[in-house]
């Protein structure tokens, strides 16, 4: 479903990303681990397209995206929760969550958002900002999966969120996967998390992926040492 072919990315003369390559299947959630300032964040913003890349190649279901703008990627399938959220604080829930429909004939929201997060049906009505961060969290990802996504991209959902809630937003992915059928790419620091919701996980180190294994082969000990400073 998604494939991604040795990515380079560049700021300025600096080199970002040397050279990723991963795939990730339908129905498959992949984790990819690492420390702050390693190249997560500016592998999703390649993936999205607010980095252009250097060389390399991005595919969404056997189509190539790495040359179109972020908005013809969402609608050949990608959606994007970034880190931080960036949900509108002025704007209600159910508001939120109708931008994401933007180009969609219906402009309801679909019943089953809310059966995955029903803090969200009883919050509808009430202003984005006054919201917790870990149903702000669950509000952007609602808001990304109105969009009908093939490929869900999830920038570090966990930061800043209290472990009662991560545990539900773990339970919502899942669900979310068995649903759909839907791959899911999620950027992380907490293992834990990870081994809730991942299929496999990545490590990335200054901008390579340096290990691999699947939920059942991972070594938490080792991804622990990657995780270190």
């Amino acid at each position: 479903m998604l494939n991604v072919k040795d990515v380079f990315v560049a700021y300025g003369q600096s080199q970002a990303l040397h050279g990723i390559s991963f795939e990730a299947n339908r129905n498959e959630t992949v984790a990819i681990m690492g420390r702050n300032g390693m190249g997560k964040t500016t592998l999703f913003k390649s993936l999205i397209g607010v980095l252009p890349l250097k060389s390399g190649s991005i595919e969404v279901a056997g189509n190539a995206v790495h040359k179109d703008e972020s908005y013809k990627r969402v609608a050949k399938g990608i959606a994007y929760v970034p880190q931080g959220r960036m949900i509108f604080p002025t704007l209600t829930v159910e508001e939120n969550i109708q931008t994401g429909l933007e180009n969609a004939k219906v402009k309801k929201v679909p019943e089953e958002i809310y059966a995955l997060f029903p803090v969200l049906w009883d919050m509808r009505r009430r202003k984005g900002g006054n919201l917790s961060g870990g149903q702000q969290q669950q509000l952007a990802i609602a808001r990304a999966l109105v969009t009908d996504p093939k490929v869900l991209l999830l920038d570090e959902p966990t930061e800043g969120i209290q472990p009662s809630i991560i545990k539900d937003i773990a339970k919502a992915l899942n669900e979310i996967r068995k649903l759909r059928e839907i791959t899911i790419v999620v950027s992380e620091q907490v293992l834990s998390f990870a081994m809730d919701v991942a299929d496999r996980l990545f490590v990335i180190e200054g901008g390579r992926l340096v290990h691999e294994s699947t939920r059942a082969e991972t070594d938490t000990a080792r991804i622990k040492q990657f995780l270190s400073v």
